[in-house]
C-alpha cells in the first residue's frame, strides 16, 4: 500500500486499526497518580511493555492549536490554528477560530480517507468538530451534540442508540466518558481503521492529580482503553497541554489584567489585549489563561512597553511577534505586537471588569503557557527505536501509530 505524504511527513496506511486519543488537560501526574492508586491496570501494563515518554505539545497550550497539530503531523506555523480565539486584523473584529476558512493545511485524516481508509472522529465539544472534520469522508461527530448527528453532516446516524447513552451535560466528566464509549462501540460495530478520539479536561479544570475525582476519571478511562486494546488496536495516548494550579495562598483566582495596565499606561482603548483561551466554555477557567497577544498602537515602543511588563510579577515571558513565531512556531501574522507568557501559577486577563469568576466553584485550574507544555504520548506497543534524546511532541502520536509501532 502506497503511503500518504501530509505537510512533509508520510505515514503508512494502517495493517490494523489505528487509534489516536488526545485527553484534554492530562498533565502527565494524572497518570502517574493513578497509576500509583491502582485505578489504571492497563495504563500500567502498557507503560511496562509499551512505549512512554513525556513529550512537548505546541504553545500556547490550547485545545484548538495542540488539537490541530496533532491531526496535521505540525506546528501552528504551518496549520494556522494558533488558539481557540484570535484578532481578525483584516476585518476588525475578535473571533473564534472555529471555523476551517483559518486552516492553512490539510489533515491526516483526510488524507488517509481519500486514500481509501474508513475514518471515524470523536470529539466532545462541537467547537473542534468542524476543524477535525475539514475535508474528511467519514465519520465526525461530537458527544455535545450527539443527538443531532446527522448521516449528510456527520457520517453517521443514530448515535445515541448506539453508544446507549443520553446526551452528557458539557460541564462533566460524562462528556468525556460518552467520547471514549462511542470509540468503543464504533469499533465493535464498524471497525474503522482509523480512530481519533478528542475528550474535554472538564476534570482537570476541577481536580488535581491523584484527588478521588480525578483517578475516577483516569480509571474509568483506563477501562475503555482495555477494551479498544482488546480488539486489537493500536493505540497512541497524548494530550493537547497539562494543568496547573493558578492561585495565591489564600486559594484566590492569582491573576495579572493585562489590558488594566496598559490602559493605564498608554491609554484607554489604545491598545488589544487577545486571550486565545477563550471560548464558549467558560464556567471552569473564566477565560483566563497562561498566554495572551497584545496589539499596540503605532506610536507606541514595542521594546519600552515589553520591558515594562517583563517587570510585572507573575510575568514569565514577554516576546516581540517575530520571536514569539519562531520559538513557538506560530503564525506571525496571527499574533500581535507582543506575547505576553505567565508564571506556573498565574492567569492572564483582559480587564477585571471583563471575567466573571462567579462559576469557579473550585480554584482556578487552567493552562496556556510554557509551564503546561509537557504532555504524555504513551503507546501499547513496542517501539524499537525510541531515539530517546530526541524531542517529541504530541503531534508525532500519529507517527508513532502509524509508522513506528512494532
Amino acid at each position: 500500500m502506497k503511503p500518504v505524504e501530509v505537510n512533509g511527513r508520510r505515514y503508512r496506511l494502517p495493517t490494523r486499526p489505528s487509534v489516536v486519543v488526545c485527553v484534554d488537560g492530562c498533565e502527565p501526574d494524572y497518570i502517574a497518580q493513578a497509576v500509583a492508586a491502582g485505578v489504571m491496570p492497563w495504563m500500567k501494563g502498557v507503560l511496562a511493555r509499551g512505549t512512554a515518554v513525556v513529550a512537548d505539545c505546541v504553545v500556547p497550550t490550547f485545545t484548538n492549536p495542540n488539537n490541530l497539530s496533532i491531526v496535521t503531523g505540525a506546528p501552528p506555523s504551518v496549520h494556522g490554528i494558533c488558539g481557540n480565539y484570535l484578532y481578525d486584523v483584516a476585518n476588525d473584529v475578535e473571533v473564534m477560530m472555529n471555523d476551517p476558512k483559518w486552516l492553512r493545511a490539510p489533515s491526516l485524516l483526510a488524507a488517509l480517507a481519500d486514500a481509501g481508509c474508513s475514518v471515524a472522529v470523536v470529539t466532545a465539544k462541537d467547537k473542534l468538530r468542524r476543524l477535525l472534520g475539514h475535508g474528511l469522508r467519514g465519520i465526525c461527530f461530537s458527544a455535545e451534540k450527539a443527538d443531532q448527528a446527522s448521516v449528510a453532516e456527520n457520517g453517521i446516524e443514530g448515535v445515541l442508540g448506539l453508544v446507549g447513552m443520553g446526551v452528557p451535560d458539557v460541564y462533566s466528566a460524562a462528556l468525556s466518558e460518552f467520547v471514549f464509549a462511542a470509540g468503543v462501540r464504533l469499533m465493535q460495530t464498524r471497525r474503522p481503521q482509523v480512530m481519533y478520539l478528542s475528550t474535554t479536561d472538564y476534570v482537570q479544570h476541577k481536580h488535581a492529580p491523584g484527588t478521588p475525582a480525578a483517578n475516577e476519571f483516569y480509571g474509568m478511562m483506563d477501562r475503555y482503553l482495555g477494551e479498544l486494546d482488546a480488539l486489537g488496536c493500536a493505540i497512541a495516548l497524548t494530550a493537547d497541554h497539562g494543568m496547573n494550579s493558578k492561585t495565591r495562598l489564600d486559594a484566590s483566582p492569582d491573576v495579572i489584567y493585562l489590558q488594566d495596565l496598559l490602559d493605564g499606561w498608554i491609554g484607554a482603548g489604545r491598545s488589544r489585549v487577545i486571550l486565545p483561551i477563550t471560548d464558549p466554555y467558560v464556567v471552569h477557567h473564566g477565560a483566563l489563561g497562561s498566554f495572551a497577544t497584545v496589539y499596540l498602537p503605532s506610536d507606541a515602543d514595542p521594546a519600552a512597553v515589553a520591558a515594562r511588563l517583563a517587570a510585572v510579577r507573575g510575568v514569565e515571558l514577554v516576546l516581540a511577534r517575530a520571536e514569539a513565531a519562531r520559538r513557538f512556531e506560530l503564525p506571525a501574522d496571527r499574533i500581535g505586537d507582543l506575547v505576553v507568557v505567565s508564571e506556573r501559577s498565574v492567569v492572564i486577563g483582559t480587564a477585571a471588569s471583563r471575567h466573571d469568576l462567579s462559576g469557579l466553584d473550585s480554584p482556578l485550574r487552567s493552562h496556556g503557557g510554557v509551564s503546561e507544555q509537557r504532555v504524555p504520548l504513551v503507546m501499547n506497543r513496542r517501539i524499537a527505536d525510541l531515539e530517546p534524546d530526541r524531542r517529541w511532541r504530541n503531534f508525532d502520536a500519529f507517527d508513532w501509530v502509524l509508522n513506528r509501532a512494532e
